[in-house]
This record gives structure tokens, C-alpha cells and sequence, in this order.
């Protein structure tokens, strides 16, 4: 069996419920480094990942709106069509507490997205998604 990388790891989340939304956080070049000023980095990382599995990421190739989150549906929500959503400029303790909130309460097309992370969604370009 292949190891995986350890940027690539999972939280450990196991339970008998099927799978939830997940949460990629992109730390690579500008994303979690002192670049971005005025945010522990850390914190929010660990914040996110007490409320559903999340993932580490290299570089997402969006480093102008770092600190880039993508919150990705749970399967049965894909396949009931929600998509990814991607978070730009989450570089304040209010936006992770608003991401965590709604990733709890099911995230992409299970929970409607608060309306404050609006201010957050980007499309991202194709070579990143």
C-alpha cells in the first residue's frame, strides 16, 4: 500500500455516519505563511479540523487570495450536484468561526452558505480546480 504524503493526511474523523462535507486548506507558498499577517495560522487549521475531516494542501495556485479554504460537499451532496466551494482572504478568526459553523451544519448542498462568506467565494481558475 502506498504512503500517503503527509500534507495529504486526513484528520482522523471515524464514525458510522456516512462521510461529511471536508475542508482543503491550502499552506504552502503564501497560504499559512507570515505573508499573510495578523492570523494564526495554526489555530485556524486546528479550529477547522475539530469540525470535520480536513486536509492540508500544497499550493492551490491562487496565492492572491490567500489563505485559500475549499469546502468540498460530503458524497451524497455531490451527487445531488453541489460542488466545491471555494473561500479567498479568510484571514480573520470571525470568517473560520462562520466556515466552521456551516460546515457542521452539513456545508455545500446540505447547508445554505451564510451569507457574510459571500464576501469570501471565488471561481477559481481552471487550472486550479
Amino acid at each position: 500500500m502506498p504512503r500517503q504524503r503527509p500534507e495529504a493526511a486526513d484528520t482522523d474523523h471515524t464514525s458510522a455516519e456516512p462521510a461529511p462535507c471536508r475542508i482543503v486548506v491550502c499552506r504552502d507558498c503564501c497560504c499559512g505563511t507570515p505573508k499573510v499577517t495578523g492570523v494564526d495560522h495554526d489555530r485556524q487549521t486546528a479550529r477547522l479540523a475539530e469540525s470535520v475531516p480536513l486536509r492540508i494542501s500544497t499550493c492551490l495556485d491562487v496565492c492572491e487570495h490567500a489563505n485559500v479554504i475549499v469546502v468540498q460537499p460530503s458524497a451524497a451532496a455531490r451527487a445531488a450536484g453541489a460542488r466545491p466551494v471555494w473561500l479567498g482572504l479568510v484571514n480573520d478568526p470571525d470568517a473560520t468561526e462562520d466556515i466552521a459553523a456551516w460546515v457542521r451544519a452539513g456545508g455545500p448542498g446540505v447547508a445554505p452558505c451564510p451569507d457574510i462568506l459571500d464576501l469570501y467565494v471565488f471561481t477559481p481558475p481552471r487550472r486550479a480546480r
